[in-house]
């Protein structure tokens, strides 16, 4: 009896099981837009690393030995050509100018009595030459005790900023040591280093050379409201990086920038035949850039770039597509490697005109 009732159960469930309508397993295509690089004349801007340095950067040093009497400045502060800055105790360079100053006296005297004497035929005129001679060596020595005496005053040499002063009040200052240092910010130089081949187009192609006025990118990603002039080219490149530094000029009116800055030089670089593409259609991948490539199958592929400049939205593509190949517009972080897609081709040249987005 119970084997009846075992047998009918299983009968039962091979009935249920062969009733049920099968699923079919159709595989999902996505639905895609592509389109292709675009080959353009146009122009876009170059980044340059740029070192910012003042137009004049001193180092202010004591030239005399002795204690640190009077600072009459403080770290920051904004002076004008010929404002006294240090004072070192001039004590014994007073004494010495003293001296000077007495014994310049005693060889005035001397020569004015020895020319009465020649005048009197009593000495030769040799003798007033001597005291000549004596008083001019005086005279000599006094100019150098004034010198040595001017020394312990040190005065700024052009107008600028104070810098740091290591220095404090009664400290002893050795000869050459270092007081300040002083900056004259008034305009600034920024260099940056172009390499060779940008060189020679430069100095070249006068057609196809970057723009003289460039911009400034600051650490802040602001950029500087005043253009600069690319003035000067340095006579040598760096044998190690192949590289020569250029050097602009930036008005800095508001003293905003300060010697020891880095920021960013901007220059206009015109593009002969430029292949252009969306920067939505790139992803990356630790510092370095993908698209992915659409096959005549529809299959996707991911494939490495370089590019050689960007502009808004767009990257110029240095190597890694041409332009008959088909590309991910679309959906970049949505695909992977070998995955089949439905796709809508969008001519580049529509792309461009309308674009605003980056990756989605």
């Amino acid at each position: 009896m119970k084997r009846i009732v075992v047998l009918t159960g299983l009968v039962s469930l091979l009935y249920q099981t062969s009733c049920t309508p099968k699923k079919e397993n159709k595989e999902e295509v996505s639905h895609y837009t592509t389109t292709s690089p675009l080959q353009v004349d146009t122009s876009f801007v170059k980044e340059y690393v740029s070192q910012i340095r003042s137009v004049r950067n001193i180092e202010i040093r004591a030239q005399e030995k002795g204690y640190l009497q009077e600072i009459f400045v403080d770290e920051g502060q904004s002076v004008k050509a010929g404002q006294l800055l240090f004072r070192i105790m001039p004590k014994i360079y007073e004494a010495e100018m003293e001296k000077a100053q007495a014994e310049t006296r005693i060889a005035e005297i001397e020569l004015q009595n020895t020319k009465a004497l020649v005048d009197k035929n009593v000495v030769s005129k040799n003798e007033q030459a001597m005291a000549q001679a004596k008083l001019d060596q005086a005279r000599a020595e006094l100019s150098l005790a004034k010198l040595h005496l001017s020394f312990t005053e040190i005065r700024a040499p052009f107008d600028g900023t104070i810098d740091r002063i290591p220095q404090k009040l009664g400290s002893l200052i050795d000869e050459g040591q270092l007081l300040t240092t002083l900056s004259d910010n008034s305009q600034m130089f920024a260099y940056f280093n172009v390499s060779e081949p940008e060189y020679l187009d430069y100095q070249t192609n006068v057609k196809g050379r970057g723009n003289t006025k460039v911009g400034l990118l600051l650490a802040n990603g602001t950029t500087l409201s005043y253009n600069g002039t690319v003035e000067l080219i340095e006579s040598e490149f760096n044998n190690e990086t192949g590289n020569i530094a250029f050097r602009a000029r930036f008005a800095n009116p508001n003293r905003l920038l300060k010697h020891g800055q880095t920021g960013k030089v901007l220059m206009t670089m015109p593009l002969r035949n430029a292949l252009i593409i969306p920067q939505k259609a790139t992803y990356e991948i630790q510092d370095k850039l993908f698209v992915f490539v659409v096959d005549k199958n529809n299959v996707v592929k991911s494939r490495g770039i370089t590019i050689n400049g960007r502009m808004p939205d767009l990257f110029v593509v240095e190597s890694g597509l041409n332009l008959n190949d088909r590309i991910l517009l679309e959906g970049v972080q949505k695909v992977r490697d070998d995955d089949k897609i439905a796709s809508e081709y969008i001519a580049p040249e529509k792309v461009v005109s309308r674009l605003r987005l980056k990756a989605e």
